[in-house]
């Protein structure tokens, strides 16, 4: 019992005094190396830019038209969010996890 106590202690600490965000991934632009934050993620998709969603362990899933598409009915907030090339992957915010929405299933 005392293992597990000190097993579920460890785990709270190391969450808590992480601030780095690391179990958070990061919408990146990928077809440029400059953008430092001075425009959007809307403006440059306008413009026919690239981008991709980077996790933490370095894999990297480029956003085709349709996702970028689904994206933005899910999220639309998302587009509104300043970009950041892999260059400057460090200053890029972390994308922020949807609120869950209680579903009501109907009585039948």
């Amino acid at each position: 019992m005392k293992t597990k106590l000190w097993l579920i202690f460890i785990i709270l600490a190391f969450l808590l005094t992480n601030p780095s965000g690391t179990f958070a991934a990061k919408l990146l632009c990928v077809s440029s190396e400059e953008h430092k934050g001075e425009q959007t993620v809307g403006l440059c998709l306008t413009k026919g830019e690239e981008f991709a969603i980077v996790d933490d362990y370095g894999i990297v899933h480029i956003l085709s038209p349709r996702e970028i598409a689904l994206t933005k009915a899910f999220n639309p907030q998302i587009l509104e969010q300043r970009a950041f090339s892999m260059k400057y992957q460090e200053l890029a915010p972390a994308i922020n996890p949807l609120k869950r929405r209680a579903v009501m299933i109907p009585n039948q």
